[in-house]
């Protein structure tokens, strides 16, 4: 099985090596991992917050939209925003 992650068609969640928290210090919401942090935005923390349990890119996104329907550019946000945590190993294809 390959490690690569198709964000249309493979679940994913937030990668084990990192924990979604609010930090009282930084007053936001974080990504902690052995290293460090990541500070992360509102919009942010609302993408991962709905990683914890293993999802699809549209299973996400439905999700989203259903909470904010007004939203013009959702799905091209969202997707954008799973490739660049993709790219930072933030997510990871689900092992379920």
């Amino acid at each position: 099985m390959s490690d690569a992650l198709n964000l249309e068609q493979d679940r994913f969640n937030i990668n084990p090596r990192y924990r979604l928290q609010w930090e009282e210090a930084q007053q936001c919401h974080v990504l902690l991992y052995p290293e460090g942090l990541v500070k992360l935005s509102g919009t942010a923390t609302e993408i991962l917050g709905h990683c914890q349990q293993p999802t699809t890119a549209a299973e996400l996104i439905a999700t989203l939209q259903q909470a904010y329907p007004d939203a013009d550019t959702l799905a091209d946000d969202v997707r954008e925003f799973l490739l660049h945590a993709r790219q930072q190993e933030w997510i990871l294809r689900s092992e379920d």
